[in-house]
């Protein structure tokens, strides 16, 4: 089953996460929710509508990409946005600022053929944005951007939240999801296994844990087993120990009287790419 059972309530305004491997039901569940597939039961809402019977009364309120953006090859990226907007009554100002928010103003008359990946990407943002959407329903938006795209685009959906807008997000980029995202859901085999505010979520993983590095790692570790400590090697030469940030004064206490002495003693930073892997048992290998 692609989708299994799946309930999400997302609130007004914000950036929304929807996560989940390759095959979760992610794009499924965008299509079904903007009327391009219709589910074997159950009911989509968007904007107070039923998808199935009153889409066409928000349509001009929702702006989305799925998947990869298709335009006419032949024509520049201002002439493929024109054509949109005329079909729909929108103006030559909506295209001009759509463009200059999502950084093609100067490559506008190029045609859409030489553009890169990246490019393809943000003209389909462009295209979302002519009609002013309240709610922006995105599948993989940042696909193909360097480092430089993927920040100005970051921005982009931030400054458009921040304006009230609601951005629904799905993303295989964690660490952007993270620095964005206010809520996230997390998808495994159609079902939602987690979701809420980002840093509820993060905290899955329970407890606290720290991060120690000495230069008698394997030695470490046998001394903080010893004391109760259970540790675990990381992949950088360092042991994550599992406990609360009371304890921190014991682990060293611990490992000095067992002769070690420590190089580093932190507190883990929990990311969203390690409670996601946890949670969908994508890192079991």
């Amino acid at each position: 089953m692609a989708v299994d059972g799946l309930y999400l309530r997302v609130p007004e305004g914000g950036v929304y996460g929807f996560l989940g491997p390759n095959g979760s039901g992610k794009t499924t569940t965008i299509r079904c929710l903007l009327g391009l597939v219709r589910p074997d039961e159950g009911q989509c809402r968007i904007l107070g509508s039923d998808v199935r019977k009153g889409l066409s009364d928000v349509a001009d309120r929702v702006g989305s990409i799925v998947e990869t953006p298709t335009f006419f090859g032949g024509f520049s990226g201002r002439d493929n946005l024109e054509l949109l907007a005329g079909a729909r009554g929108f103006g030559k100002s909506n295209i001009d600022e759509a463009l200059q928010r999502v950084g093609l103003a100067e490559r506008a008359d190029d045609t859409f053929r030489t553009y890169s990946l990246g490019m393809k990407q943000r003209l389909g943002l462009a295209a979302v944005l002519i009609k002013e959407p309240e709610i922006l329903v995105l599948d993989e938006p940042a696909n193909g951007l360097d480092p430089a795209g993927l920040k100005e685009i970051r921005d982009l959906l931030r400054s458009l939240a921040d304006e009230g807008r609601t951005v629904f997000l799905s993303s295989h980029l964690l660490s952007e999801v993270q620095l964005i995202c206010d809520r996230v859901a997390i998808l495994s085999r159609g079902r939602c296994i987690a979701q809420g505010p980002v840093d509820e979520v993060l905290s899955v993983q329970g407890g606290s844990a720290f991060v120690v590095r000495s230069e008698r790692i394997a030695r470490a570790k046998a001394v903080l087993k010893q004391a109760g400590f259970p540790a675990t090697f990381r992949g950088d030469r360092s042991l994550r120990v599992v406990c609360q940030s009371e304890d921190a004064s014991e682990i060293t206490r611990a490992l000095a009287k067992g002769g070690i002495y420590l190089t580093e003693l932190r507190a883990e930073e929990i990311s969203l790419e390690a409670v996601f892997l946890e949670l969908t048992g994508d890192g079991e290998e």
